[in-house]
């Protein structure tokens, strides 16, 4: 470790570990990584099917919302990755973007100019490296691998033909012209194994002389001089230790582990870090605040056979598929479980989908979410645009303790009742002819559950984060802005923000592709370098609502 570097990226998750790759690209730039987490070098970090481990609490914080108003006073487990690569290195490897008014969106509304769809398509396809497609959408030659999946089961063509009979049609690119549909998800993996942020970007740049990583190093405050961030003070191996920078510090620490930093350091609302004990160094009101996340509605269904891979975390079961992975890559491991869904309109004459479905191969396979005790199939639901904003706060000047997370989910009204027609839509999927070969009954909410206080309970008693939270740093120009549209933090210099927190508003799909896009865009700007040019393809009107179907259901 130097005594001083160019840069100093606190947090190596999916943003932070694109930043450290391409800030050092410069030979002459000093680059240190900081990650609270330790190193990937366990296999469920990159055998696939380990996913359904992670939720359940491997490399996470911990940590949990406070209790849900909206939600029965129900407190909900919240995965945050505590591990190089972040959220990369254990989810679900699910690739979607997103649709394309959500950027227009943080331009149009926002004023987040240079972030329009036309701006940043061009970052997606740097990052990317896909093995099906190669077109004005897609890259073909970047670091981070995006496949096609290789251990589906026949009941996934089998939803997507109920899908279909449903009024659903097949897309096979949700990240093309189109995003609505049914299909086949692609996912960041080669050759059977997780592709994360950590294994496409920070690995092969690791070699380099002018990149350092130091992983569980908790960084506890930015050291401010005046207006100016020069440093970071930092806890490894139970030492205090402090590590300046000559340029920039950049917070990369997700949408929950940013704001919690800069709140530590005395950035932020001043009458909140009064309370708790915090020196106020820059009242900023708009950290923490205006987090969102989109939450789940989970069907399950008994089926008729063992036609999804639950039973396979029985011991003789796994000891096979392990062998079955170890030499053939095939089998229940190279699945990451929820690699079939989609997109569609919660009613009429939406501009863009609303709804996405995760269809889970097995009962059970995250935390809290119920599983049976033969063969199960879920079918998730979420609602992509919500309204409702939540915060996330200090529960004291102890850098060791929780973060106050409120997603204070369903506080707009609109939300929940999308949250019902999602689930409506769900049990209707399910109960389709293309189904009926391998599905017995629907077990939950369960054939008995109509009543809308009845389906009220059941949400409030199973829904879950779908582990997106974003926009608690949000990038714009209001008083509640937290950085401007380079990712510099307002009133202060040498200090940005590059990750999920920038967001103003939730993109409509999974937030991992998005907050590597963030990363690489952020690099570019902080280096100084000319944007990538404007795509094209974005001036034509590719977004579908035609959703007659739903008319008629």
């Amino acid at each position: 470790m130097r005594e001083k570097y160019d840069f100093i990226v606190v947090g190596g998750g999916s943003a932070g570990c694109v930043l450290a790759a391409r800030l050092s690209e410069e030979p002459n730039i000093r680059v240190m990584l900081l990650e609270a987490g330790g190193r990937d070098r366990s296999l469920l970090f990159h055998i696939p099917a380990g996913f359904a481990k992670m939720t359940k609490g491997i490399a996470s914080w911990g940590w949990s919302t406070v209790p849900q108003k909206h939600m029965q006073g129900r407190k909900i487990w919240y995965t945050q990755a505590k591990v190089i690569g972040g959220g990369s290195s254990i989810n679900a490897q699910i690739y979607t973007r997103g649709n394309r008014l959500d950027y227009d969106n943080w331009s149009n509304l926002y004023g987040c100019d240079g972030w329009s769809y036309r701006d940043i398509l061009p970052y997606f396809k740097r990052s990317e490296c896909n093995e099906s497609f190669s077109d004005d959408y897609h890259g073909s030659e970047g670091p981070l691998r995006v496949s096609n999946p290789r251990a589906t089961l026949p009941v996934c063509e089998a939803f997507i033909s109920a899908a279909q009979e449903y009024g659903i049609p097949y897309n096979s690119d949700f990240n093309g012209r189109k995003q609505a549909g049914v299909g086949y998800y692609q996912l960041t993996q080669h050759n059977a194994r997780r592709c994360s942020a950590s294994v496409a970007f920070l690995k092969p740049a690791e070699v380099r002389s002018n990149l350092d990583v130091m992983t569980e190093t908790q960084v506890t405050r930015i050291i401010l001089e005046k207006s100016r961030a020069i440093g970071v003070e930092f806890i490894h191996k139970g030492r205090k230790n402090v590590l300046y920078a000559d340029h920039e510090i950049v917070v990369s620490s997700g949408a929950i582990g940013s704001p919690r930093l800069l709140l530590l350091s005395g950035i932020g609302p001043a009458d909140h870090l009064t309370n708790v004990g915090v020196d106020v160094q820059h009242d900023l009101p708009g950290v923490g605040l205006n987090l969102q996340d989109h939450i789940d509605i989970c069907t399950i269904a008994e089926l008729k056979g063992p036609y999804s891979y639950d039973g396979w975390d029985q011991l003789h079961k796994s000891a096979f598929a392990g062998l079955q992975y170890l030499f053939l890559k095939s089998g229940p491991a190279t699945s990451s479980l929820f690699e079939t869904g989609g997109f569609w309109f919660s009613k009429e004459n939406e501009d863009q989908p609303d709804i996405q479905f995760h269809l889970g191969q097995g009962s059970g396979i995250e935390k809290g979410i119920a599983k049976l005790e033969g063969a199960g199939i879920t079918l998730n639901s979420a609602y992509m645009q919500p309204k409702s904003r939540g915060t996330v706060r200090l529960a004291s000047s102890n850098p060791f303790a929780d973060p106050l997370i409120d997603p204070n989910y369903w506080d707009d009204n609109h939300d929940i009742e999308i949250a019902f027609r999602g689930l409506e839509m769900a049990r209707e999927i399910l109960a389709q002819p293309a189904l009926s070969e391998y599905v017995r009954k629907e077990v939950l909410p369960g054939p008995n559950v109509h009543s809308r206080k009845q389906l009220l309970n059941y949400l409030c008693k199973m829904a879950k984060t779908d582990h997106h939270p974003v926009g608690t740093c949000k990038m714009g120009k209001d008083d509640l802005s937290v950085v401007d549209m380079k990712l510099k933090v307002y009133g202060l210099e040498g200090l940005r923000v590059c990750d999920s927190s920038i967001m103003p508003s939730i993109n409509s799909s999974n937030t991992n592709a998005p907050t590597i896009m963030i990363g690489e865009k952020g690099a570019d700007l902080i280096l100084g370098r000319q944007p990538l040019p404007a795509s094209n393809v974005a001036e034509e009107k590719f977004i579908s609502n035609d959703n007659s179907v739903l008319s008629n259901s």
